[in-house]
């Protein structure tokens, strides 16, 4: 080969080389469990792609696929005039695509929400949410993670069935107008997909499913979510302290326990916790 074009040919590999990965190895957003998740759970209606009313946060490339993080990032403000009444997180390469569905109240003050998940092959994840007009909204990105949701879990199992249930509800107060507040919860968060390393048999699921707040009496947000979270699952969300009283956290499991916490808040400034 010509010394000349030998050049040419190695530039235009390194040029490919030097591609953004989101150009080079994203495969098409439409993939065929998409169009099953649009199909069955929103009934084919219409859905705006657009990161104008949420926008999905997740890093390039994971760290640990069984503990990713991810925020749903509203670009609209709750108030009852106009608002996010409903958002759902979905990740195409899990066994279950749809990770949780939020139903949100209006005095949320911002339908924000952070939480961690597995993620068991490369990935579109989507938020889509549903506005008080009914309109349907979609934001997408491509994940780079793998094997998270068969990985073994990151304590021993006995141990982490001691702990079962324990919860803490911390509040970050800001001047009295917005507050963010952070649930954690110890729970093996188990999908049946993990293998006891010893007896080599796979552990039976047995995961978080349901988690409530409420606010003053108020229901704040519900979030129906499956295995998808990752080991001891943390939710992390925002709402207006205008007046005193308790934000209590509910969270029911597979096998029907239920576990709560609460924290008193008082005129807008976090007084205890219990």
């Amino acid at each position: 080969m010509p010394l000349n074009s030998l050049r040419a040919l190695l530039c235009a590999c390194a040029a490919l080389w030097l591609l953004p990965a989101s150009a080079a190895d994203e495969p098409s957003s439409d993939t065929e469990v998409w169009q099953g998740v649009r199909a069955t759970v929103f009934a084919g209606r219409e859905i705006v792609e657009s990161n104008e009313v949420i926008e999905i946060e997740a890093p390039f490339r994971a760290e640990d696929a069984a503990v990713v993080p991810v925020a749903l990032r509203a670009r609209i403000d709750q108030t009852p005039q106009r608002h996010i009444r409903k958002l759902w997180l979905i990740i195409d390469g899990n066994p279950t695509p749809v990770a949780a569905a939020i139903t949100l109240s209006p005095e949320a003050g911002r339908a924000d929400i952070e939480t961690r998940v597995r993620v068991e092959q490369y990935t579109w994840m989507r938020a889509v949410a549903e506005t008080s007009d009914g309109k349907l909204h979609a934001s997408s990105k491509f994940v780079r993670a793998s094997g998270g949701c068969s990985a073994p879990a990151g304590k021993d199992f006995e141990e982490a069935m001691a702990r079962l249930g324990r919860m803490k509800l911390k509040v970050e107060n800001d001047a009295g107008s917005a507050a963010a507040a952070t649930l954690m919860v110890s729970h093996p968060n188990m999908n049946g997909m993990q293998m006891d390393q010893v007896t080599r048999h796979f552990t039976p699921a047995h995961f978080v499913r349901r988690i409530e707040v409420s606010y003053a009496g108020r229901t704040l947000l519900t979030a129906d979510v499956d295995f998808a979270l990752s080991e001891n699952p943390q939710l992390r969300f925002q709402f207006k302290p205008q007046e005193g009283g308790e934000l209590q956290a509910k969270v029911i499991d597979s096998k029907d326990l239920t576990f709560t916490q609460t924290v008193a808040v008082k005129g807008g400034a976090l007084a205890s916790s219990k």
